[in-house]
């Protein structure tokens, strides 16, 4: 019975990297603060009187998603929708096609969910945005990425605009993000990509503090300057924010997760392995681009 119980587990495990899973933490004064995190909101005017116990449960039991875990230390829902609405004009809803989103081998609420509301994109008319959310600590991303990779040039269809935002739930995984940005501000994100999912996952370099990381951007070409110039700089900041409303309004809870054009998500283990995810977004591509 425990040799069961063992393999059921590893079964479990197979799926996704949880967000409540550790992650290698960072130091305090090792970077600048994600740029992500706000300050709480003032109080109401006119000294009004704090809320009552009840009235704060109240308000909690209506906003689940947006108080999940301790981790979670981003502005709330509604003010990450005034963000949108004032710092991403560009940010459009997609279309689809009528009738069912994917034929007869994936059903809704079991290989994919449903967005809602549905999220804006930033495709550009006639392309349909497909994201991977993830993190470099994850050993599913890690295992996850070759396949990605080609069919990201080999698979996936034209009108599909691929991009990737990595989990923002805690100091390290915002650490790794911001390494994904530096990297992606620098021009070398196509160059560095993998070398750094394999620099934490094979070589076991964590890239968990500012010096690791000027040491790895210097042995792949960019001087401790330029590195410690790009490694704080607004762009980065810029994007690290982006990344933090993503995934509050996508609700990501683990990683690798899919996002379809903001309205569906799935992963490996809700769409039922490795081939079958990558067939499931070529459906719901195809039915948001009206195929």
């Amino acid at each position: 019975m425990n040799k069961l119980a063992a393999l059921l587990s590893t079964l479990v495990l197979l799926a996704a990297c949880g967000k409540q899973e550790s992650a290698p933490s960072a130091p305090a004064p090792a970077a600048a603060p994600p740029a992500a995190e706000q300050p709480a909101a003032p109080a109401a005017e006119g000294g009004a009187a704090a809320p009552t116990d009840q009235a704060a449960a109240d308000q909690a039991a209506t906003a689940p998603t947006e108080t999940v875990s301790e981790m979670d230390d981003g502005p709330a829902a509604t003010e990450q929708q005034h963000t949108a609405s004032t710092t991403q004009p560009s940010l459009k809803l997609g279309g689809s096609a009528g009738g069912p989103p994917t034929s007869s081998k994936f059903k809704e609420g079991t290989n994919y969910q449903k967005i809602v509301p549905a999220q804006p994109t930033n495709a550009p008319p006639g392309k349909v945005e497909v994201t991977e959310v993830f993190w470099y600590g994850c050993g599913h991303c890690f295992a996850l990425d070759p396949a990605v990779e080609s069919w990201r040039a080999k698979g996936k269809a034209p009108y599909i605009e691929f991009n990737r935002v990595p989990a923002m739930w805690n100091e390290g995984t915002r650490m790794h993000a911001r390494v994904y940005y530096t990297a992606e501000v620098l021009g070398k994100l196509e160059e560095l990509h993998s070398l750094i999912f394999r620099e934490v996952n094979v070589n076991g370099n964590q890239l968990n503090n500012v010096d690791k990381i000027a040491a790895f951007f210097q042995q792949h070409g960019v001087s401790k300057e330029k590195f410690t110039e790009t490694f704080s700089s607004f762009a980065v900041e810029s994007k690290l924010q982006r990344a933090d409303f993503l995934n509050k309004r996508y609700r990501i809870q683990s990683v690798p997760t899919v996002i379809v054009n903001g309205k569906y998500s799935t992963d490996v283990g809700t769409a039922g392995g490795e081939s079958q995810l990558f067939s499931l977004i070529d459906e719901l591509s195809a039915h948001e681009h009206g195929g």
